[in-house]
Protein backbone atom coordinates (compact mmCIF):
# COMPACT_ATOMS: atom_id res chain seq x y z
CA UNK A 1 0.00 0.00 0.00
CA UNK A 2 1.29 3.31 -0.83
CA UNK A 3 1.99 5.72 2.22
CA UNK A 4 0.35 8.69 0.41
CA UNK A 5 -2.92 7.08 0.22
CA UNK A 6 -5.72 8.63 1.64
CA UNK A 7 -7.30 6.71 4.08
CA UNK A 8 -11.28 7.02 4.25
CA UNK A 9 -14.02 5.24 7.01
CA UNK A 10 -17.20 3.59 6.06
CA UNK A 11 -19.44 3.03 9.13
CA UNK A 12 -22.08 0.71 7.34
CA UNK A 13 -23.63 -2.77 7.27
CA UNK A 14 -21.78 -6.01 6.01
CA UNK A 15 -23.69 -7.31 2.87
CA UNK A 16 -22.97 -11.36 2.58
CA UNK A 17 -23.61 -10.96 -1.17
CA UNK A 18 -20.49 -8.57 -1.77
CA UNK A 19 -22.29 -6.26 -3.72
CA UNK A 20 -23.55 -3.19 -1.21
CA UNK A 21 -22.73 -2.14 1.95
CA UNK A 22 -19.65 -1.99 3.47
CA UNK A 23 -17.71 -4.61 0.76
CA UNK A 24 -18.95 -2.19 -2.10
CA UNK A 25 -17.68 0.82 -0.22
CA UNK A 26 -13.88 -0.85 0.25
CA UNK A 27 -13.80 -1.78 -3.40
CA UNK A 28 -14.73 1.70 -4.32
CA UNK A 29 -12.11 2.83 -2.46
CA UNK A 30 -9.41 0.72 -3.20
CA UNK A 31 -10.48 1.27 -6.74
CA UNK A 32 -10.35 5.51 -6.49
CA UNK A 33 -6.89 5.06 -5.30
CA UNK A 34 -7.89 5.31 -1.51
CA UNK A 35 -7.05 3.25 1.55
CA UNK A 36 -10.88 1.95 2.93
CA UNK A 37 -10.89 1.09 7.02
CA UNK A 38 -14.47 -0.33 8.22
CA UNK A 39 -16.59 0.29 11.27
CA UNK A 40 -19.23 -2.38 10.96
CA UNK A 41 -23.08 -1.75 12.15
CA UNK A 42 -24.18 -4.71 11.63
CA UNK A 43 -24.22 -8.26 9.72
CA UNK A 44 -26.92 -9.00 7.23
CA UNK A 45 -27.98 -12.21 5.88
CA UNK A 46 -28.34 -11.64 1.98
CA UNK A 47 -27.66 -12.31 -1.73
CA UNK A 48 -28.72 -10.41 -4.68
CA UNK A 49 -32.59 -11.60 -4.44
CA UNK A 50 -33.24 -10.84 -1.24
CA UNK A 51 -32.82 -9.71 2.67
CA UNK A 52 -33.14 -12.82 4.78
CA UNK A 53 -31.88 -11.13 8.06
CA UNK A 54 -30.14 -7.77 9.99
CA UNK A 55 -28.15 -8.65 13.29
CA UNK A 56 -26.60 -5.02 14.81
CA UNK A 57 -23.05 -5.37 16.23
CA UNK A 58 -23.35 -4.30 20.02
CA UNK A 59 -22.70 -0.82 21.12
CA UNK A 60 -19.45 -2.10 22.93
CA UNK A 61 -18.09 -3.53 19.76
CA UNK A 62 -19.37 -0.73 17.47
CA UNK A 63 -17.61 1.76 19.81
CA UNK A 64 -14.15 -0.34 20.05
CA UNK A 65 -13.98 -0.16 16.01
CA UNK A 66 -14.03 3.37 15.65
CA UNK A 67 -11.91 4.39 18.97
CA UNK A 68 -9.32 1.99 17.93
CA UNK A 69 -8.94 2.82 14.45
CA UNK A 70 -8.79 7.02 15.43
CA UNK A 71 -5.53 5.98 17.28
CA UNK A 72 -3.66 4.61 14.50
CA UNK A 73 -5.82 5.20 11.07
CA UNK A 74 -7.36 8.82 11.45
CA UNK A 75 -9.60 9.32 8.30
CA UNK A 76 -9.49 12.38 5.46
CA UNK A 77 -13.27 11.53 4.80
CA UNK A 78 -15.86 9.52 6.19
CA UNK A 79 -18.89 7.49 5.01
CA UNK A 80 -21.61 6.42 7.01
CA UNK A 81 -24.40 4.10 5.39
CA UNK A 82 -26.43 1.21 6.97
CA UNK A 83 -27.48 2.38 10.84
CA UNK A 84 -29.26 -0.67 12.17
CA UNK A 85 -31.46 1.67 15.08
CA UNK A 86 -32.10 4.94 16.47
CA UNK A 87 -29.74 3.49 19.19
CA UNK A 88 -26.60 3.08 16.69
CA UNK A 89 -27.27 6.31 15.41
CA UNK A 90 -27.36 8.41 18.26
CA UNK A 91 -24.47 6.90 19.19
CA UNK A 92 -22.43 7.10 16.24
CA UNK A 93 -23.49 10.73 16.13
CA UNK A 94 -22.60 11.51 19.64
CA UNK A 95 -18.89 9.81 18.81
CA UNK A 96 -18.37 11.86 15.86
CA UNK A 97 -19.63 15.25 17.74
CA UNK A 98 -16.91 14.18 20.75
CA UNK A 99 -13.66 12.97 18.39
CA UNK A 100 -14.08 14.08 14.81
CA UNK A 101 -15.92 17.69 15.13
CA UNK A 102 -12.85 19.87 16.43
CA UNK A 103 -10.34 17.43 13.95
CA UNK A 104 -9.17 19.79 11.01
CA UNK A 105 -7.67 18.67 7.42
CA UNK A 106 -4.46 20.56 6.78
CA UNK A 107 -6.36 23.52 4.41
CA UNK A 108 -8.12 23.95 7.93
CA UNK A 109 -11.28 22.57 6.78
CA UNK A 110 -13.18 19.58 8.75
CA UNK A 111 -13.27 16.08 7.91
CA UNK A 112 -16.47 15.37 4.97
CA UNK A 113 -18.88 12.97 6.53
CA UNK A 114 -20.93 12.00 4.04
CA UNK A 115 -24.14 9.65 5.12
CA UNK A 116 -25.88 8.13 3.15
CA UNK A 117 -29.13 7.16 5.01
CA UNK A 118 -29.66 3.02 3.47
CA UNK A 119 -33.18 1.70 4.15
CA UNK A 120 -34.08 -0.21 0.67
CA UNK A 121 -32.05 -2.33 -0.69
CA UNK A 122 -31.70 -2.88 -4.58
CA UNK A 123 -34.04 -6.09 -4.64
CA UNK A 124 -36.59 -3.88 -2.70
CA UNK A 125 -36.22 -5.48 0.85
CA UNK A 126 -36.14 -2.94 3.59
CA UNK A 127 -32.86 -3.16 5.40
CA UNK A 128 -33.64 -1.10 8.61
CA UNK A 129 -37.25 -3.52 9.62
CA UNK A 130 -35.61 -6.62 10.80
CA UNK A 131 -33.76 -4.81 13.65
CA UNK A 132 -36.51 -1.98 15.11
CA UNK A 133 -37.40 -4.68 17.95
CA UNK A 134 -40.94 -2.96 18.11
CA UNK A 135 -40.52 0.74 17.34
CA UNK A 136 -42.77 2.00 14.06
CA UNK A 137 -41.05 1.74 11.06
CA UNK A 138 -42.24 4.73 9.35
CA UNK A 139 -41.30 6.99 12.82
CA UNK A 140 -37.63 5.19 12.40
CA UNK A 141 -37.28 6.87 8.94
CA UNK A 142 -38.95 9.86 9.30
CA UNK A 143 -36.06 12.90 9.05
CA UNK A 144 -36.01 13.44 13.02
CA UNK A 145 -34.14 10.39 13.25
CA UNK A 146 -31.46 11.70 11.71
CA UNK A 147 -31.30 15.09 13.96
CA UNK A 148 -28.58 14.08 16.11
CA UNK A 149 -26.51 14.68 13.26
CA UNK A 150 -27.44 18.35 12.33
CA UNK A 151 -24.07 20.26 12.42
CA UNK A 152 -21.81 17.19 11.89
CA UNK A 153 -22.29 16.11 7.89
CA UNK A 154 -20.87 17.50 4.53
CA UNK A 155 -23.87 15.78 2.63
CA UNK A 156 -26.37 13.16 2.56
CA UNK A 157 -27.15 11.51 -0.10
CA UNK A 158 -30.85 9.50 -0.56
CA UNK A 159 -32.47 8.64 -2.99
CA UNK A 160 -36.17 9.69 -4.09
CA UNK A 161 -37.53 7.58 -2.06
CA UNK A 162 -35.79 7.45 0.51
CA UNK A 163 -36.36 11.31 1.20
CA UNK A 164 -39.53 11.08 0.99
CA UNK A 165 -39.53 8.75 4.45
CA UNK A 166 -37.48 10.88 6.03
CA UNK A 167 -39.34 14.19 5.33
CA UNK A 168 -42.35 12.00 5.98
CA UNK A 169 -44.16 12.79 2.71
CA UNK A 170 -43.71 11.67 -0.91
CA UNK A 171 -43.25 14.51 -3.15
CA UNK A 172 -45.26 14.61 -6.31
CA UNK A 173 -43.07 16.97 -8.22
CA UNK A 174 -39.54 18.31 -8.26
CA UNK A 175 -40.24 21.62 -7.56
CA UNK A 176 -41.97 19.83 -4.11
CA UNK A 177 -39.05 18.08 -3.46
CA UNK A 178 -36.79 21.09 -3.71
CA UNK A 179 -39.37 22.91 -1.37
CA UNK A 180 -38.48 20.24 1.26
CA UNK A 181 -35.16 19.09 0.29
CA UNK A 182 -34.07 22.63 1.50
CA UNK A 183 -35.54 22.46 4.91
CA UNK A 184 -34.50 19.32 5.69
CA UNK A 185 -30.96 21.04 4.24
CA UNK A 186 -31.11 23.31 6.83
CA UNK A 187 -32.73 21.16 9.64
CA UNK A 188 -29.75 19.47 9.37
CA UNK A 189 -27.15 22.52 8.36
CA UNK A 190 -25.54 20.63 5.65
CA UNK A 191 -25.60 19.94 1.97
CA UNK A 192 -27.82 17.14 0.10
CA UNK A 193 -27.67 15.41 -2.85
CA UNK A 194 -31.02 13.76 -3.87
CA UNK A 195 -30.96 10.41 -6.62
CA UNK A 196 -33.50 10.78 -8.56
CA UNK A 197 -32.48 6.48 -9.74
CA UNK A 198 -35.64 4.71 -8.12
CA UNK A 199 -38.82 5.83 -10.18
CA UNK A 200 -39.57 8.63 -7.84
CA UNK A 201 -40.22 12.68 -8.59
CA UNK A 202 -36.88 13.03 -9.87
CA UNK A 203 -37.32 9.70 -12.36
CA UNK A 204 -37.06 9.86 -16.42
CA UNK A 205 -36.94 7.34 -19.03
CA UNK A 206 -33.59 8.56 -21.13
CA UNK A 207 -31.73 10.72 -18.63
CA UNK A 208 -30.46 10.24 -14.86
CA UNK A 209 -31.36 13.29 -12.96
CA UNK A 210 -30.12 14.11 -9.22
CA UNK A 211 -30.84 17.55 -7.45
CA UNK A 212 -27.57 18.70 -5.31
CA UNK A 213 -28.74 21.25 -2.66
CA UNK A 214 -25.63 23.22 -2.10
CA UNK A 215 -25.21 25.34 1.08
CA UNK A 216 -21.70 26.94 1.77
CA UNK A 217 -18.65 24.83 0.31
CA UNK A 218 -15.09 25.92 0.74
CA UNK A 219 -12.86 26.62 -1.87
CA UNK A 220 -15.38 26.95 -4.39
CA UNK A 221 -17.00 30.35 -6.08
CA UNK A 222 -19.78 31.97 -4.06
CA UNK A 223 -21.51 31.61 -7.53
CA UNK A 224 -21.95 28.09 -6.79
CA UNK A 225 -23.40 28.64 -3.06
CA UNK A 226 -26.46 28.42 -1.38
CA UNK A 227 -28.52 27.31 -4.35
CA UNK A 228 -29.44 24.31 -6.00
CA UNK A 229 -28.80 22.65 -9.21
CA UNK A 230 -30.02 19.41 -11.35
CA UNK A 231 -27.58 17.01 -12.74
CA UNK A 232 -28.69 15.24 -15.51
CA UNK A 233 -26.52 12.67 -17.50
CA UNK A 234 -27.72 10.23 -20.18
CA UNK A 235 -29.11 6.71 -18.01
CA UNK A 236 -27.47 3.72 -18.58
CA UNK A 237 -30.13 0.82 -19.28
CA UNK A 238 -28.62 -2.05 -17.34
CA UNK A 239 -30.48 -3.92 -14.53
CA UNK A 240 -27.65 -4.84 -12.65
CA UNK A 241 -26.94 -1.84 -10.44
CA UNK A 242 -26.83 -3.58 -6.76
CA UNK A 243 -24.72 -1.03 -4.53
CA UNK A 244 -25.15 2.47 -6.47
CA UNK A 245 -26.02 4.03 -3.78
CA UNK A 246 -23.28 2.99 -1.67
CA UNK A 247 -20.76 3.31 -4.46
CA UNK A 248 -21.73 6.83 -4.89
CA UNK A 249 -21.52 7.90 -1.55
CA UNK A 250 -18.41 6.20 -0.91
CA UNK A 251 -17.22 7.16 -4.32
CA UNK A 252 -17.98 10.87 -3.02
CA UNK A 253 -15.95 10.19 0.35
CA UNK A 254 -12.83 8.76 -1.83
CA UNK A 255 -12.96 12.38 -4.01
CA UNK A 256 -12.97 14.68 -1.24
CA UNK A 257 -10.41 12.65 0.51
CA UNK A 258 -7.93 13.49 -2.26
CA UNK A 259 -8.66 16.82 -2.20
CA UNK A 260 -11.59 18.06 -4.62
CA UNK A 261 -14.15 20.38 -3.51
CA UNK A 262 -18.01 18.68 -2.97
CA UNK A 263 -19.16 20.10 -6.68
CA UNK A 264 -16.27 18.10 -8.17
CA UNK A 265 -16.39 15.31 -5.82
CA UNK A 266 -20.43 15.21 -7.22
CA UNK A 267 -19.67 14.97 -10.51
CA UNK A 268 -17.19 12.35 -10.76
CA UNK A 269 -18.68 10.04 -8.19
CA UNK A 270 -22.59 10.47 -10.63
CA UNK A 271 -19.65 10.04 -13.53
CA UNK A 272 -18.35 6.98 -12.06
CA UNK A 273 -21.71 5.06 -10.97
CA UNK A 274 -22.83 5.31 -14.54
CA UNK A 275 -19.88 4.02 -15.62
CA UNK A 276 -19.81 1.45 -13.16
CA UNK A 277 -23.54 0.31 -14.35
CA UNK A 278 -22.88 0.28 -17.91
CA UNK A 279 -20.08 -2.37 -17.32
CA UNK A 280 -21.80 -4.05 -14.44
CA UNK A 281 -22.59 -7.99 -14.95
CA UNK A 282 -25.29 -10.31 -13.27
CA UNK A 283 -23.33 -12.43 -10.70
CA UNK A 284 -26.46 -14.32 -9.12
CA UNK A 285 -30.22 -14.59 -9.97
CA UNK A 286 -30.52 -11.05 -9.20
CA UNK A 287 -29.13 -7.57 -9.95
CA UNK A 288 -25.50 -7.69 -10.39
CA UNK A 289 -22.88 -5.54 -8.58
CA UNK A 290 -21.31 -2.43 -10.40
CA UNK A 291 -18.11 -2.73 -12.09
CA UNK A 292 -15.05 -1.10 -10.56
CA UNK A 293 -13.57 0.98 -12.98
CA UNK A 294 -11.35 3.70 -11.88
CA UNK A 295 -11.28 7.41 -12.15
CA UNK A 296 -13.72 8.40 -14.76
CA UNK A 297 -12.43 9.03 -17.79
CA UNK A 298 -13.13 8.68 -21.67
CA UNK A 299 -16.84 10.24 -21.03
CA UNK A 300 -18.93 10.61 -24.54
CA UNK A 301 -20.12 14.27 -22.51
CA UNK A 302 -20.37 15.44 -19.55
CA UNK A 303 -23.35 15.99 -16.74
CA UNK A 304 -25.17 18.58 -17.29
CA UNK A 305 -26.35 21.05 -14.55
CA UNK A 306 -28.75 23.28 -14.73
CA UNK A 307 -30.33 25.28 -11.88
CA UNK A 308 -33.84 25.55 -10.61
CA UNK A 309 -34.98 29.10 -10.63
CA UNK A 310 -36.27 29.11 -7.35
CA UNK A 311 -33.03 28.15 -5.78
CA UNK A 312 -30.57 30.69 -6.99
CA UNK A 313 -30.16 34.02 -5.87
CA UNK A 314 -27.95 35.87 -8.71
CA UNK A 315 -28.99 36.73 -11.85
CA UNK A 316 -28.95 34.08 -14.97
CA UNK A 317 -28.38 34.39 -18.80
CA UNK A 318 -31.00 32.21 -19.79
CA UNK A 319 -34.22 30.75 -18.81
CA UNK A 320 -35.63 27.76 -20.27
CA UNK A 321 -39.49 26.91 -20.93
CA UNK A 322 -39.42 24.61 -17.71
CA UNK A 323 -38.18 27.46 -15.64
CA UNK A 324 -34.86 26.63 -14.41
CA UNK A 325 -32.02 28.86 -15.44
CA UNK A 326 -29.03 27.39 -17.34
CA UNK A 327 -25.55 27.94 -18.96
CA UNK A 328 -26.86 25.94 -22.39
CA UNK A 329 -27.48 28.13 -24.72
CA UNK A 330 -28.94 25.56 -27.36
CA UNK A 331 -28.73 28.70 -30.14
CA UNK A 332 -25.25 30.10 -29.46
CA UNK A 333 -22.40 28.89 -31.82
CA UNK A 334 -18.62 30.82 -30.99
CA UNK A 335 -16.26 30.51 -33.93
CA UNK A 336 -13.99 27.84 -33.90
CA UNK A 337 -10.23 28.49 -33.56
CA UNK A 338 -8.29 28.22 -36.82
CA UNK A 339 -4.91 28.05 -35.60
CA UNK A 340 -3.55 25.50 -32.32
CA UNK A 341 -2.98 27.39 -29.28
CA UNK A 342 0.46 25.50 -28.27
CA UNK A 343 2.17 28.43 -25.64
CA UNK A 344 -1.07 30.96 -24.74
CA UNK A 345 1.09 34.47 -23.35
CA UNK A 346 -1.54 36.40 -20.91
CA UNK A 347 0.08 40.01 -20.45
CA UNK A 348 -0.88 43.51 -19.32
CA UNK A 349 0.15 46.01 -21.05
CA UNK A 350 0.51 46.84 -25.43
CA UNK A 351 4.41 47.08 -24.88
CA UNK A 352 4.56 43.65 -24.33
CA UNK A 353 1.66 42.38 -26.10
CA UNK A 354 3.58 44.05 -29.35
CA UNK A 355 6.67 42.08 -28.59
CA UNK A 356 5.60 38.79 -27.86
CA UNK A 357 3.25 39.43 -31.21
CA UNK A 358 6.31 39.94 -33.10
CA UNK A 359 8.61 37.17 -31.87
CA UNK A 360 5.66 35.14 -33.25
CA UNK A 361 2.98 34.14 -31.32
CA UNK A 362 -0.29 33.78 -32.80
CA UNK A 363 -2.35 33.61 -29.99
CA UNK A 364 -2.31 36.36 -26.64
CA UNK A 365 -4.44 37.50 -24.07
CA UNK A 366 -4.20 41.48 -23.02
CA UNK A 367 -5.59 41.05 -19.53
CA UNK A 368 -5.43 45.16 -17.83
CA UNK A 369 -5.57 44.79 -13.92
CA UNK A 370 -7.91 46.95 -12.66
CA UNK A 371 -7.89 48.73 -9.39
CA UNK A 372 -10.09 47.20 -6.40
CA UNK A 373 -13.15 48.25 -5.16
CA UNK A 374 -11.48 50.84 -2.64
CA UNK A 375 -8.99 52.20 -4.53
CA UNK A 376 -11.76 53.22 -7.33
CA UNK A 377 -14.45 54.13 -4.55
CA UNK A 378 -11.69 56.93 -3.47
CA UNK A 379 -10.76 58.22 -7.16
CA UNK A 380 -14.38 58.99 -8.17
CA UNK A 381 -14.60 61.17 -4.60
CA UNK A 382 -11.35 62.56 -5.55
CA UNK A 383 -12.08 63.20 -9.34
CA UNK A 384 -14.72 62.29 -11.93
CA UNK A 385 -12.63 63.56 -14.32
CA UNK A 386 -9.94 61.23 -13.04
CA UNK A 387 -12.16 58.42 -14.04
CA UNK A 388 -12.90 59.22 -17.19
CA UNK A 389 -9.49 59.46 -17.86
CA UNK A 390 -8.87 55.82 -16.71
CA UNK A 391 -11.75 54.72 -18.50
CA UNK A 392 -10.34 56.41 -21.94
CA UNK A 393 -6.89 54.33 -21.16
CA UNK A 394 -8.73 51.07 -21.02
CA UNK A 395 -10.53 51.80 -24.11
CA UNK A 396 -7.54 53.03 -25.93
CA UNK A 397 -5.51 50.13 -25.00
CA UNK A 398 -7.87 47.65 -26.00
CA UNK A 399 -8.37 49.25 -29.12
CA UNK A 400 -4.41 49.18 -29.53
CA UNK A 401 -4.52 45.32 -28.68
CA UNK A 402 -7.14 44.30 -31.42
CA UNK A 403 -5.05 46.66 -33.75
CA UNK A 404 -1.95 44.68 -32.97
CA UNK A 405 -3.77 41.11 -33.93
CA UNK A 406 -4.71 42.49 -37.13
CA UNK A 407 -1.50 44.12 -37.59
CA UNK A 408 0.56 40.45 -37.03
CA UNK A 409 -2.53 38.50 -38.12
CA UNK A 410 -2.88 37.03 -34.71
CA UNK A 411 -5.74 35.71 -31.36
CA UNK A 412 -5.78 38.43 -29.66
CA UNK A 413 -8.37 37.96 -26.75
CA UNK A 414 -9.52 40.77 -24.27
CA UNK A 415 -10.04 39.74 -20.41
CA UNK A 416 -13.29 40.82 -19.23
CA UNK A 417 -13.94 43.87 -21.01
CA UNK A 418 -16.35 42.55 -23.28
CA UNK A 419 -18.52 45.52 -23.78
CA UNK A 420 -15.45 47.58 -25.14
CA UNK A 421 -14.12 44.63 -27.15
CA UNK A 422 -17.67 43.89 -28.80
CA UNK A 423 -17.49 47.82 -29.63
CA UNK A 424 -14.37 47.67 -31.40
CA UNK A 425 -14.42 44.39 -33.02
CA UNK A 426 -11.78 42.25 -31.02
CA UNK A 427 -11.05 38.76 -32.49
CA UNK A 428 -12.08 37.22 -29.15
CA UNK A 429 -12.89 37.43 -25.21
CA UNK A 430 -11.89 35.48 -22.26
CA UNK A 431 -14.33 35.20 -18.91
CA UNK A 432 -14.28 34.17 -16.38
CA UNK A 433 -16.94 32.06 -14.74
CA UNK A 434 -18.60 35.02 -12.61
CA UNK A 435 -18.82 37.16 -16.06
CA UNK A 436 -21.05 34.68 -17.53
CA UNK A 437 -23.70 36.06 -15.44
CA UNK A 438 -23.26 39.14 -17.04
CA UNK A 439 -21.95 39.27 -20.59
CA UNK A 440 -24.18 39.43 -23.01
CA UNK A 441 -23.45 36.32 -24.76
CA UNK A 442 -25.65 36.09 -27.26
CA UNK A 443 -24.26 39.67 -28.76
CA UNK A 444 -20.71 38.39 -28.43
CA UNK A 445 -21.86 35.21 -30.20
CA UNK A 446 -23.87 36.99 -33.34
CA UNK A 447 -21.00 39.54 -33.62
CA UNK A 448 -19.04 36.33 -34.51
CA UNK A 449 -16.18 36.73 -31.82
CA UNK A 450 -14.40 34.13 -30.12
CA UNK A 451 -14.91 32.77 -26.41
CA UNK A 452 -12.57 31.65 -23.82
CA UNK A 453 -14.00 30.78 -20.14
CA UNK A 454 -12.11 30.10 -17.47
CA UNK A 455 -12.68 26.81 -15.38
CA UNK A 456 -11.57 25.53 -11.68
CA UNK A 457 -12.22 22.11 -11.44
CA UNK A 458 -14.79 19.68 -12.59
CA UNK A 459 -18.14 21.48 -11.98
CA UNK A 460 -16.87 24.60 -13.76
CA UNK A 461 -15.67 22.56 -16.23
CA UNK A 462 -19.12 21.16 -17.00
CA UNK A 463 -20.53 24.63 -16.50
CA UNK A 464 -18.24 26.18 -18.90
CA UNK A 465 -18.37 23.40 -21.51
CA UNK A 466 -22.59 23.83 -21.72
CA UNK A 467 -22.12 27.32 -23.89
CA UNK A 468 -19.65 25.55 -25.99
CA UNK A 469 -16.29 28.63 -26.01
CA UNK A 470 -13.86 28.29 -28.48
CA UNK A 471 -11.29 26.77 -25.84
CA UNK A 472 -11.51 26.28 -22.33
CA UNK A 473 -9.19 27.31 -19.88
CA UNK A 474 -8.32 24.70 -16.81
CA UNK A 475 -6.90 26.12 -13.73
CA UNK A 476 -4.92 27.16 -11.71
CA UNK A 477 -2.78 24.17 -12.07
CA UNK A 478 -0.08 25.92 -9.74
CA UNK A 479 0.19 28.32 -7.01
CA UNK A 480 0.19 31.83 -8.64
CA UNK A 481 0.37 35.34 -7.10
CA UNK A 482 -0.65 36.83 -10.53
CA UNK A 483 -4.95 36.54 -9.10
CA UNK A 484 -6.43 35.89 -5.86
CA UNK A 485 -8.73 32.88 -6.16
CA UNK A 486 -11.12 31.07 -3.97
CA UNK A 487 -10.45 27.55 -5.16
CA UNK A 488 -7.26 25.63 -4.41
CA UNK A 489 -4.51 24.70 -7.04
CA UNK A 490 -5.91 21.54 -8.94
CA UNK A 491 -2.09 20.02 -9.50
CA UNK A 492 -1.10 18.02 -12.13
CA UNK A 493 -2.59 15.08 -11.58
CA UNK A 494 -6.18 16.43 -11.52
CA UNK A 495 -5.10 18.13 -14.66
CA UNK A 496 -4.13 14.52 -16.31
CA UNK A 497 -7.02 13.32 -14.79
CA UNK A 498 -9.78 16.32 -16.51
CA UNK A 499 -7.88 15.62 -19.53
CA UNK A 500 -8.71 12.12 -19.64
CA UNK A 501 -12.29 12.65 -18.41
CA UNK A 502 -13.52 13.72 -21.43
CA UNK A 503 -12.75 15.77 -24.82
CA UNK A 504 -13.97 18.65 -26.06
CA UNK A 505 -14.85 20.21 -29.52
CA UNK A 506 -12.49 22.78 -28.37
CA UNK A 507 -8.90 23.21 -27.38
CA UNK A 508 -8.12 23.36 -23.57
CA UNK A 509 -5.54 25.82 -22.01
CA UNK A 510 -3.64 24.79 -18.49
CA UNK A 511 -2.80 27.96 -16.97
CA UNK A 512 -1.67 29.52 -12.93
CA UNK A 513 1.84 29.39 -12.43
CA UNK A 514 3.55 27.47 -15.58
CA UNK A 515 7.23 28.55 -16.42
CA UNK A 516 10.14 26.67 -18.22
CA UNK A 517 10.44 24.30 -15.09
CA UNK A 518 6.70 23.17 -15.32
CA UNK A 519 5.97 23.23 -19.32
CA UNK A 520 7.27 19.49 -20.00
CA UNK A 521 4.68 17.70 -17.25
CA UNK A 522 1.58 19.85 -18.22
CA UNK A 523 2.14 19.07 -21.70
CA UNK A 524 2.27 15.13 -21.08
CA UNK A 525 -0.82 15.53 -19.38
CA UNK A 526 -2.20 15.70 -23.16
CA UNK A 527 -3.56 19.50 -22.73
CA UNK A 528 -3.40 21.47 -25.88
CA UNK A 529 -2.34 24.44 -24.56
CA UNK A 530 -0.45 26.29 -22.04
CA UNK A 531 -1.07 29.78 -20.84
CA UNK A 532 2.14 31.88 -19.12
CA UNK A 533 2.03 35.10 -17.31
CA UNK A 534 5.05 35.66 -15.28
CA UNK A 535 7.35 33.86 -17.37
CA UNK A 536 6.54 36.02 -19.84
CA UNK A 537 6.07 39.53 -18.55
CA UNK A 538 8.70 39.87 -15.70
CA UNK A 539 11.54 38.17 -18.06
CA UNK A 540 14.11 40.64 -19.47
CA UNK A 541 13.24 40.30 -23.08
CA UNK A 542 9.56 38.61 -23.25
CA UNK A 543 9.75 38.29 -27.12
CA UNK A 544 12.97 35.60 -26.33
CA UNK A 545 10.71 34.46 -23.80
CA UNK A 546 8.02 33.63 -25.57
CA UNK A 547 10.67 31.97 -28.35
CA UNK A 548 12.01 29.72 -26.07
CA UNK A 549 9.13 28.59 -24.36
CA UNK A 550 7.63 27.97 -27.79
CA UNK A 551 10.29 25.93 -28.79
CA UNK A 552 10.14 23.72 -25.13
CA UNK A 553 6.40 22.99 -25.92
CA UNK A 554 7.33 22.32 -29.12
CA UNK A 555 9.83 19.28 -28.37
CA UNK A 556 8.24 18.49 -25.32
CA UNK A 557 7.25 14.55 -25.31
CA UNK A 558 3.28 13.37 -24.90
CA UNK A 559 2.79 9.33 -24.89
Amino acid sequence: MSADKPIVWTIAGSDSGGGAGIQADLATMADLGCHGCSVITCVTAQNSVAVNGVEPVSEAILLAQLDTLLADLPPKAIKIGLLANQRQINLVADWLATHIASRKLDDDQPIPIILDPVMVASCGDTLTKASLQGEAHSKHLAGMDFIPFAKLLTLITPNASEFGKLVGVEATSSDEMLGQASVLSRRLDCNLLITGGDKGSLWHRDKAEDLFICDAVAHTSSLHQHTSFRLSCERVDNPNHHGSGCTLSSAIASFLAQGLVLHDAILLAKSYVAQGIASAKALGAGAGPLARTGWPSGLISLPHITEPAKATHFRTSYCASDGSSTLSFPRLSFPRLERPIGIYPVVDNLTTLEQILAAGATTAQLRVKLEDDGQAASKQEESKNEENTGAAELEEQIQGAIALGCKYDAQVFINDHWQLALKHGAFGIHLGQEDLFEADLYRIAEAGIALGVSSHGVFELALASQIKPSYLALGHIFPTPTKSMPSNPQGICTLARMVALWAPDCPRVAIGGIDASRLEQVKATGVEAAAVVRAVTQADSPGHAYRELSKMWEKAYVS
